[in-house]
């Protein structure tokens, strides 16, 4: 499923469109967010886990290896425009649908015994189940993911990704 190509993308040479980037949570969709987010980066300066960075355009948009989001909301409480906003999303309380998932680099894929991203899930979304004849594996239960990325910086093979 591909997005309407942005003026930026074509620019670009990627007529695809694609995917949005991540953007804090919260946000409103990708199209108002853009035609109203003024790219004060107050939301940047005041995020107190780092992870909110000014992206392509200096729009903010989350940066998982930096870390966690915790969801404190300091991101919101200092939006004037609004576009970071719990009651402007549609889906309720949630603040992205956002999920991790699991690249093939992942190194229980090659036999290595390695949990990293299980042990900093504090959620207990991602699993390692036994497969027959092979090694351990990890699963999501995404009814459990909030999308809060503690488990992209720690992956030593990067095969973590939160989208």
């Amino acid at each position: 499923m591909s997005s309407a190509v942005t003026r930026m993308q074509f620019l670009r040479g990627a007529f695809s469109g694609g995917k949005a980037p991540a953007r804090p949570p919260w946000a409103v969709d990708e199209a108002d967010f853009l035609a109203s987010c003024t790219r004060c980066n107050k939301c940047v300066d005041r995020c107190p886990t780092g992870i909110i960075v000014a992206g392509s355009g200096g729009f903010p948009v989350v940066d998982f290896s930096r870390g966690q989001c915790s969801f404190c909301e300091t991101c919101t409480s200092c939006c004037a425009p609004g576009v970071l906003s719990r009651a402007a999303r549609t889906n309720g309380e949630q603040p992205w649908s956002q999920r991790a998932r699991f690249a093939k680099g992942c190194l229980s894929r090659s036999g290595v015994v390695c949990r990293s991203c299980a042990d900093r899930c504090a959620t207990g979304a991602i699993r390692f189940r036994p497969q027959l004849g092979g090694a351990f594996l990890p699963q999501l239960e995404a009814a459990l993911c909030n999308g809060c990325g503690a488990c992209v910086a720690p992956c030593p093979a990067g095969a973590v990704d939160v989208r």
